[in-house]
């Protein structure tokens, strides 16, 4: 579990993160596409997430675990809303809401729970095949 802040110094944590974990549990070959899951769910918790208010900004709990066959993403914020996909018109030129698309893209299933007393936890399923 790591915690961030909503910074440039947050994100690149968070890819660090991922990545060494991966490493350590020689599942590196999943890096490229869980860093950008998660920066992903990441950068949509920060958009959407109450700031906390110890830390007077957005903070957001990240997670990994290894499973028979997948990888489980989670990130977790103070936000209540539920996550929405942006519109799928096909404008590959939009600044925002491709997000949750992307994560759709490359998860084999996604989707979140509330975490009590406030926020969620947003997770998503990568296959975790090994190399042959």
């Amino acid at each position: 579990m790591l915690r961030i802040g909503c910074s440039r110094e947050g994100f690149a944590r968070a890819r660090t993160f991922t990545r060494e974990t991966l490493r350590g549990w020689s599942v590196d070959h999943l890096g490229d596409d869980a860093v950008l899951v998660l920066t992903e769910l990441a950068a949509n918790a920060m958009a959407h997430a109450l700031p906390s208010p110890a830390a007077g900004e957005p903070e957001v709990r990240l997670g990994l675990a290894l499973g028979t066959g997948h990888l489980t993403l989670t990130v977790s914020d103070s936000g209540d809303n539920a996550p929405v996909p942006g519109p799928s018109d096909g404008s590959a030129l939009r600044e925002r809401g491709r997000g949750l698309r992307i994560v759709e893209a490359l998860a084999e299933e996604w989707g979140w729970h509330p975490r009590p007393p406030a926020g969620k936890t947003v997770w998503a399923m990568l296959p975790a095949r090994p190399l042959i």
